[in-house]
């Protein structure tokens, strides 16, 4: 085996833990995505001793599922007087989301936001700035990082095996109509905003280094659709030098399909599969093909990265791969997409400050 397949065979993408931290750790907000955290957090050995909702009865059932010794609590406020908890996981809807997150920055408590972690992009900065005030982490659960083939993507693509990556170009061909009947089919652009955030987040990652100019988007209706979001969407981005092109079709009742392809100056990746949680990956370059037998699932790996890169960056003292500063500029990104499936026009991210209505 060639030294460069050598190097991709040794890619560590599997989500990392701390090697000495292991702090107490609270939950805000007990809805259904949060039984994919606390799996994921038990197994990972992670400490949850505070579970939170305005439903007490919520809190009740994930302690009984997953952290029976938890402390139980109907108030946030009353959690973040717990001066033994030092991180928090942010999981309520997102217009509430911003207070808790300053409550909990005030109250010294380092954060993990559900995504996206605002609504705003300056309201966004003022809680960045808050953190850095407070000296506390403030990190997005973009958990889509540490899905197994999104997270060796972006190792091979970060550390040089492509080259200079040109090309980004993912689409998802799938049934999203389970979404009738709940909160969800409420949200105008469903596919551009609340799935999508984690393909713009990616999209940037896949891409390193290289800054958005423009994104056009829209979005269509299927035949005979009737949820109210638009169930179709694609989007083009322009970088200097580069391009990435998303495509979802959302109800698609046979044969899904999901794909990822890089391509770069030295090589090019392939993904693909018939879901997110299912996918076969290579990477073709000069010295040959490599395939690697991915380990593991987005769900619940995505939940065990993103709380494990926080907790890995407070006890090593750097950086966070998730901070909510990188995470503005996905935000900024899926904004101006979704700006421009209303105007029709393409735009530059950050032109659009708060997500449209």
């Amino acid at each position: 085996m060639s030294d460069s397949l050598a190097a991709l065979a040794e890619l560590p993408y599997r989500p990392a833990s701390p090697t000495n931290y292991a702090p107490n750790i609270g939950l805000i907000g007990c809805g259904g995505i949060t039984r994919y955290h606390l799996d994921a957090y038990r197994s990972a050995g992670f400490h949850v001793t505070a579970l939170c909702d305005i439903r007490l009865e919520r809190a009740k059932k994930r302690a009984e599922e997953f952290y029976p010794e938890a402390t139980l609590y109907e108030d946030y406020r009353d959690l973040l007087r717990d001066d033994a908890i030092e991180v928090v996981d942010i999981a309520t809807h997102s217009p509430i989301r911003p207070p808790i997150i300053e409550a909990a920055l005030r109250a010294g408590k380092h954060v993990l936001s559900q995504k996206p972690f605002v609504l705003d992009l300056d309201q966004g900065q003022r809680l960045i700035d808050l953190a850095r005030k407070q000296d506390r982490y403030l990190a997005v659960n973009q958990n889509g990082r540490w899905a197994p083939h999104f997270s060796y993507a972006r190792l091979v693509a970060e550390r040089g095996f492509l080259g200079d990556v040109f090309g980004a170009h993912l689409s998802c061909h799938w049934d999203h109509t389970w979404v009738a009947g709940t909160e969800f089919e409420k949200v105008k652009h469903l596919i551009l905003y609340d799935y999508a955030i984690h393909w713009f987040d990616m999209v940037r990652c896949l891409l390193p280094g290289k800054k958005v100019r423009r994104v056009f988007a829209s979005t269509a209706r299927v035949p005979g659709q009737q949820l109210m979001p638009d169930l179709l969407g694609q989007a083009v981005i322009e970088f200097d030098e580069a391009q990435s092109t998303l495509a979802f079709d959302a109800s698609v009742p046979h044969g899904p399909l999901e794909q990822t392809y890089l391509s770069g100056t030295l090589g090019s990746l392939h993904s693909s599969g018939t879901g997110n949680q299912q996918q076969s990956l290579s990477v073709t370059v000069e010295a040959g093909r490599w395939t690697p037998k991915l380990v593991g699932k987005w769900f619940p790996d995505g939940f065990h990265g993103t709380m494990a890169e926080l907790l890995c960056s407070i006890e090593e003292k750097r950086p966070c791969a998730v901070d909510a500063a990188d995470n503005l500029e996905s935000l900024a990104l899926c904004f101006a997409a979704i700006a421009s499936a209303e105007s029709h026009q393409p735009l530059i991210p950050g032109s659009v400050r708060s997500l449209p209505a």
